[in-house]
């Protein structure tokens, strides 16, 4: 019987973080963190692979769009198209969907050229700045960038070469002035595929940045990762059912 309480309590405790969170928008460690995503601001998404958007960055993506960033995305690599998924974009309501260069390939066995990444991203960043309209003034400057963090959410070399890159560009100093980066935080398996659980330990654990989707946004988050139709294997259709980062995105400053 003692055991069966327990058991209630803990429920009842996971019901209640999960309502809690479903229904907020987001949570922020600091109000000068909050103030970095305040409404309207530029936010650049840097990603490896063409469903990184989706699988790894869904509830970033829909959290920022909650606050009405304006959102871009670079992508190094390409799907058998040769593109990202215009589809998945457009759920995702990202006007921006670039591939980078063909040198790029989808291959944890290839160390991509991180001084390389870094080049491109950085003529990215200094194109699109260059390049917008003048009248909208210091709030369309870029104020965040967004990619993996140093452990690649799977461990995968071509997320790790993002990072990299993207640290040594900020550490330089090479980003617009005041323009900050978030890392999309790396969890241990157990975390990673039990979701109600590490919502639990989210809750009990500071991040800087929390973003959790709501019912309606967790399926458009589906909605857009099965775009990506060549990229699901059976392996990816159990992924998208348990995985965290389909649900859930905690993120740290550098």
């Amino acid at each position: 019987m003692e055991a069966l309480c327990l058991g209630c309590v803990l429920a009842a405790v996971l019901t209640w973080g999960f309502l809690c969170f479903c229904d907020s928008a987001e949570r922020m460690k600091t109000a000068e963190q909050a103030g970095l995503l305040k409404s309207g601001s530029r936010t650049l998404l840097v990603i490896a692979h063409p469903d990184d958007e989706a699988m790894f960055f869904a509830p970033t993506v829909l959290g920022l769009a909650r606050l009405k960033h304006r959102m871009s995305l670079l992508c190094f690599s390409a799907d058998i198209y040769g593109t990202v998924s215009s589809a998945a974009c457009g759920l995702f309501s990202l006007p921006s969907c670039l591939s980078g260069p063909s040198d790029f390939p989808d291959d944890p066995g290839v160390q991509w050229d991180t001084e390389h990444v870094a080049n491109i991203l950085l003529q990215h960043v200094e194109v699109n700045d260059i390049n917008l309209d003048l009248a909208e003034g210091l709030a369309a400057l870029l104020r965040l960038v967004v990619t993996f963090d140093a452990g690649g959410v799977s461990g995968h070399s071509n997320h790790i070469a993002l990072y990299t890159a993207v640290r040594a560009l900020h550490s330089e100093g090479k980003f617009p002035k005041g323009c900050s980066v978030l890392t999309l935080q790396s969890v241990n398996v157990l975390r990673k595929y039990f979701f109600l659980l590490d919502l639990l330990w989210s809750l009990l654990h500071t991040q800087d940045i929390l973003f959790v989707l709501t019912s309606e946004e967790v399926a458009q988050a589906k909605r857009a990762m099965y775009c990506h139709r060549s990229q699901l294997l059976w392996f990816r259709r159990l992924y998208i059912l348990f995985s965290r980062y389909m649900r859930i995105n905690s993120l740290h400053f550098l």
